[in-house]
């Protein structure tokens, strides 16, 4: 069977604990030449602050810190990796194929195939459900009171826009991992997997009008695929790109008009139950680097099922150009 290794990152430039450690790039190469002194600008009872040296981040030095991280953190022997698989949403020009670069700066086999993939906000998930259909056929926030953010004006058209800074989830850099394995290998190589990855979906409608309820689109699809229900979902983890764009999605999912002249249903979804979404964190506090939301979104599902003592969880998002994914995970048994 295949062992997939699936990473995600935003490719701007950042830096980490990780970074620090495995990707630095000294600013100070060029040799030494005398300066020519003029005119000092010290100033009398000033204290002189002065540059030592700088650190400059390539996307790939980001995406080698963080797969080198992963390789560590369940002690993952590089042999076992059969291939690599990225997501990215603002692809650096020099690096075509950050996946490559990315696996061989961390000293993979460079026998190793590797391949990048883009899928706007949800890259993340592009990269992970790729890898898992190998397998198979073979892996910034801002405190403020509510006062404060009612002060804040509209970022978009007035005077209907309900979005600003406060209810946006901020852009930054950032990357996400996943080791993703056939279950007979990862119980043969003594790993305690956390949980599986079932069924997935995949949905494009009209973005104009509906831009970010890929969600709403995705999720009756997803849950249909794997027959299941509402009911059934024990934590769901919607990516929350802005607070307007979740609140949308509820309305449209509990409107049963919404549902027979937009998705060829004879009901409604029904309103997402607020006491089993987003229970730990969400896009809007935690920030959200394009090509990595998708994975965390996974691993928090995973994560809440394991310590809540749940078996079905639900993550679902939203992409530019009117797309989206929804995808059903099982906790691992115990």
């Amino acid at each position: 069977m295949t062992t997939i290794l699936t990473y995600t990152f935003k490719n701007l430039l950042a830096a980490s604990k990780w970074a620090l450690r495995f990707s630095i790039r000294p600013l100070s190469s060029a040799p030494e030449i005398q300066t020519k002194m003029k005119k000092t600008l010290a100033k009398p009872n000033m204290r002189n602050v002065v540059v030592v040296d700088g650190v400059h981040l390539m996307p790939h030095d980001l995406a080698r810190a963080t797969l080198t991280g992963l390789l560590y953190q369940p002690s993952v022997p590089k042999e076992v990796v059969d291939y690599i698989i990225f997501g990215t949403v603002i692809q650096e020009v020099k690096t075509s194929n950050v996946a490559r670069e990315a696996a061989l700066g961390a000293a993979f086999s460079d026998k190793t195939p590797a391949h990048t993939v883009t899928m706007a906000c949800i890259s993340a998930n592009q990269a992970m459900t790729t890898g898992k259909n190998t397998v198979t056929k073979d892996n910034g926030i801002c405190p403020s009171s509510l006062e404060q953010m009612a002060k804040l004006k509209p970022a978009f058209i007035k005077p209907c826009s309900t979005v600003t800074a406060a209810d946006s989830s901020l852009l930054t850099d950032g990357a996400s991992a996943m080791l993703i394995v056939a279950e007979e290998k990862a119980l043969a190589m003594g790993y305690k997997p956390k949980a599986y990855l079932r069924d997935f979906m995949y949905v494009s409608h009209d973005p104009k009008d509906q831009l970010l309820l890929g969600p709403k689109y995705a999720t009756p699809k997803v849950l249909e695929k794997a027959e299941l229900t509402m009911n059934d979902i024990d934590a769901f983890e919607f990516h929350k790109a802005f607070s307007g764009k979740i609140l949308a999605n509820f309305e449209v999912m509990d409107s049963d008009w919404f549902a027979q002249n937009y998705m060829g249903r004879k009901t409604k979804v029904r309103l997402l139950p607020l006491e089993k979404s987003n229970n730990w964190d969400e896009s809007l506090f935690l920030r959200h680097p394009f090509g990595a939301t998708g994975c965390r979104l996974v691993m928090a599902a995973a994560n809440r099922l394991q310590k809540e003592g749940d078996q079905y969880a639900l993550a679902a998002a939203c992409a530019a150009g009117g797309q989206g994914h929804s995808m059903t995970v099982e906790v691992y048994p115990k």
